[in-house]
């Protein structure tokens, strides 16, 4: 038997539930579903910088101390894949939904990975996995992350990877990608479109091709970029569950992605290998921490509780009236 049906079993043999009080709990739906972990997303990166005091300025002007707890909650619940009717221009990376507007801001600072064209490995960070497709999209040369992004700068016609249920593996989906040519900063827009439900979760990703191109004059190297950890998700999600109000939490900082060197231009250029942020062992195994697990444990246990309780009531009064008759 898994460790959390152990626990949940022995809270209710403890409590002296009924047999289907333990399916109820076993089954309880998860809270949270996932973000680009590489190209790190910017909200996963801010929540990587810590979500009480972020270290990078975009990050510190993007806001939100909540939002960055809930860094796997960008969606939208009933999009059903119509992404660009439900999501106006300037508000891509929030998915228009207001705890996220921080992400929105146009800023050439934001922490950006360092890539190059050609063959990409893409790591989607994910904390309840569903069935569904992904699409990850590229903006199109001459972009300027000055200004904010807008569905007409994304070429939608050739998106970089696309791929449809993949498997799970160490707190991650990973897929294959090719990035076209481009020059300076550029950004990645993924939708991930459940097939077993409406809804869809979106994120972006700033990236650097390097040498000259908007955004990029007098920039130097980009600003270090790296996922959430395992160990970081497992401590955030009491604050994302239970609505964080200025209380202090673990944001231990998950090994960063250093920005790679400009490659050559050569034949013999390598492919991007990116590694997983973190080791996986740790990770929430619906998308919460096991206190989580155990708050949503003991409401339950005691909403079973107050229906046996009103039960007996019922009861009691049934057979008071019957005796009377």
């Amino acid at each position: 038997m898994p460790a959390r049906a152990r626990r949940t079993a022995a809270v209710v043999a403890v409590l002296g539930l009924p047999p289907l009080a333990l399916t109820a709990l076993a089954t309880s739906p998860a809270s949270a579903h996932g973000s680009m972990g590489d190209p790190v997303s910017r909200v996963s990166q801010c929540y990587a910088e810590g979500p009480e005091s972020p270290k990078s300025a975009a990050c510190k002007a993007a806001g939100g101390t909540q939002a960055l707890y809930d860094w796997n909650g960008i969606r939208i619940g009933d999009a059903a894949g119509q992404h660009r009717k439900l999501i106006p221009d300037g508000k891509l990376c929030s998915a228009n939904n207001k705890e996220f507007k921080g992400l929105d801001l146009p800023r050439a600072d934001w922490p950006a990975t360092s890539v190059h064209s050609g063959p990409y490995t893409f790591k989607y960070r994910v904390t309840a996995p569903h069935k569904g497709t992904f699409k990850v999209y590229l903006t199109k040369p001459g972009y300027d992350p000055a200004k904010p992004p807008a569905w007409s700068e994304l070429d939608l016609e050739h998106p970089v990877a696309t791929v449809t249920d993949p498997v799970a593996a160490g707190g991650f989906y990973t897929f294959p990608g090719t990035l076209p040519e481009r020059t300076g900063r550029q950004l990645l827009y993924a939708i991930w479109q459940r097939s077993d439900s409406p809804e869809a979760f979106y994120s972006c990703s700033d990236v650097d091709f390097g040498g000259a191109g908007a955004g990029s004059a007098g920039g130097g190297p980009a600003p270090t970029a790296s996922a959430p950890s395992d160990r970081q998700i497992a401590a955030g999600a009491d604050k994302s569950t239970m609505r964080h109000h200025g209380h202090g939490g673990d944001t231990a900082s998950a090994p960063a992605r250093q920005p790679s060197q400009q490659p050559s231009q050569q034949s013999s250029t390598p492919p991007n290998e990116p590694k997983a942020a973190g080791p996986s062992h740790d990770l929430a195994e619906t998308g919460t921490s096991a206190q989580t697990g155990y708050a949503a444990i003991g409401g339950a246990a005691a909403l079973a509780l107050g229906s046996a309780a009103l039960f007996l009531s019922v009861r009691r009064r049934s057979a008071d009236g019957a005796h009377r008759r």
